[in-house]
This record gives C-alpha cells, structure tokens and sequence, in this order.
C-alpha cells in the first residue's frame, strides 16, 4: 500500500474572514502564506497548513490552468487540534486568557498529555495539546 506521511492541510470555514485570519494571525501566532478574500493559507509548523476558507465561495468546482480543485464548504463548529510542546501549556493556558479568549474546557489524558479547548470567532472547537494525547504522539 502507499504511504501517507502526514496530515498537510486542515480547513475551517469562516463567516467573516479578515475577523477569523486576524484571530489566528494575532491569537495564535501563525503566519498568513497566502491571502485572497476565498481563501487565505496559514502555515501551522510542522509543514502543516491552516486553510481559512470564506463560507460558501469554495462551493462551485475552481478550474484553472494548472488543474480543477473539486468543491468544498463547512457549516456548523468542527474541531481541531494544534500540538504544542510539552513545557508551554501554561504559558499558552495564560496567553489565552490574556487574549480575552474563554477557556471551554481542560484535560489531562492518561498518557500526561494536557489539552485546552477554546472557540474561534466562527465557533469552532480549537484545541492545543501536549505530547501524551496519542500513542503517535
């Protein structure tokens, strides 16, 4: 069977999208590699990528010169997680809450790693977490 070697892309739709790209950018810290008013890319570290995609304009197939990108959107809050390293979850816990940001729930899991879960501006369930949640990580 062919190998995946990792997860490169995750996307989130968002109602307003400056607002939502702004939360990331300011928030979270991650660093826009593309901007568009469809669409607008984030690197994630680990050559991962963040796609904040306004609602609805990824609806229709995109054909271009170089290929056809298949349709997609989102409705509703979904989840993801971000990894963290396992001596900043403090420190993210508190620059969370220095953001003004609610804090929607806390877990240690039974391998020691710790989660924290907060909300988007779009109402998604984002998480960051240390090394312990999965055995793969």
């Amino acid at each position: 069977m062919p190998k995946i070697t990792g997860l490169l892309e995750t996307a989130l739709y968002a109602d307003d999208m400056p607002r939502t790209v702004a939360f990331y950018e300011q928030v979270l810290g991650l660093t826009a590699m593309e901007r568009g008013k469809r669409l607008t890319a984030l690197d994630a570290g680990r050559q991962g990528v963040l796609l904040i995609c306004q609602r609805g304009a990824s609806v229709n197939d995109m054909p271009s010169e170089d290929g056809l990108i298949p349709g997609h959107d989102g409705s509703g809050p979904v989840h993801m997680a971000f990894a963290i390293p396992a001596g900043s979850y403090a420190e993210w816990r508190a620059h969370l809450v220095s953001h003004d940001v609610a804090i929607t729930g806390e877990v240690t899991w039974p391998a020691g790693g710790q989660s924290v879960y907060f909300n988007d501006p779009d109402h998604h369930v984002i998480e960051l977490a240390t090394p312990g949640l999965w055995p793969n990580y």
